[in-house]
């Protein structure tokens, strides 16, 4: 009976850990696949980085895309107490519109890609496709376009000409929480709150206006999710990281950070390891300006 429980677990271990290098590949893909697949009719790329630094060097076919292309306007409706999020999710029509625009239909495989060091943009825009209902056909390139030249891939000038797409209208996803949800489960056994900013800020050695962190919140730095060459960091090491900065399996994971942009590092990761994942969108900058909403800082 013990040999058979054993047995039992050591099965369920390595179907879990398949599971969870499936989930990987389905949301990273390396230099490698990209040149196996570069020719796919259905494939779109999309670069993250200035609009000048596409026009000089892009990987062949990429189309530029900009972090306010799926943003919502600055001036777009208001929040509670005047706060709303510097960074928001656009109206779901406005997104598939500029989608279309970029190429984008129903059956599109979609890559991803930064150009220099622009990480967190990226995951931003996989986020975002996440929530509009393309994430099963979104990936983000590891390690970007440098990775891709490491590994002899191809660059061009050329511009990339585009044939508009058709995307269906879907519900969109759930991802997003706002503060309400959040100051709710401070105390959530469940819950685990992770704070994306560098580590000064989650101290509050910064002059912010009331400079700390959300009241019981973990730190992982969004920066520490990725390697010196911008590759993600191998499934044990990230879940060492999340386990150091509080989660415990079966929990539920609501990351943060400044304006909602670094913290989808932390969510990506989160969806390679099968984590259970939310995004708070207003993040601290929200946080910090609602006086009624508690802060927590480091002793000197």
């Amino acid at each position: 009976m013990k040999l058979r429980l054993i047995m039992t677990a050591v099965v369920w271990l390595v179907t879990a850990a398949d599971a969870r290098a499936q989930t990987r590949a389905n949301l990273l893909v390396d230099a490698a696949w990209l040149q196996k697949h570069i020719g796919d009719a259905n494939l779109v790329l999309l670069h993250l980085g200035n609009r000048a630094g596409y026009d000089r060097q892009h990987i062949p076919g990429a189309r530029f895309i900009a972090m306010g292309d799926l943003a919502a306007p600055e001036d777009a409706g208001s929040m509670d107490h005047g706060q709303r999020p510097h960074l928001e999710l656009p109206p779901p029509a406005a997104a598939r519109a500029k989608l279309e625009s970029l190429g984008i239909s129903d059956d599109s495989r979609i890559v991803v890609y930064y150009s220099t060091d622009w990480v967190s943009p990226t995951t931003r825009i996989a986020f975002t496709l996440d929530w509009i209902g393309l994430g099963a056909r979104t990936s983000v390139l590891d390690g970007g376009m440098q990775e891709w030249q490491r590994r002899g891939g191809a660059v061009t000038a050329e511009p990339t000409a585009i044939k508009p797409g058709k995307l269906s209208a879907k519900p969109v996803k759930s991802p997003v929480v706002d503060y309400n949800f959040v100051r709710a489960n401070l105390e959530t056994p469940d819950i685990a709150i992770i704070d994306a900013r560098d580590r000064r800020f989650y101290e509050g050695n910064d002059d912010s206006a009331r400079p700390g962190r959300i009241p019981g919140a973990g730190s992982l730095p969004f920066t520490t999710l990725t390697d010196d060459a911008l590759l993600f960091k191998a499934p044990q090491e990230l879940e060492k990281l999340f386990q150091q900065a509080g989660y415990k399996p079966g929990d539920t994971i609501v990351a943060y950070c400044h304006i909602g942009q670094q913290a989808t590092v932390v969510v990506l990761a989160a969806r390679m390891l099968g984590y259970k994942v939310l995004l708070y969108d207003g993040s601290y900058t929200q946080w910090e300006a609602l006086p009624e909403l508690p802060v927590e800082k480091t002793a000197p």
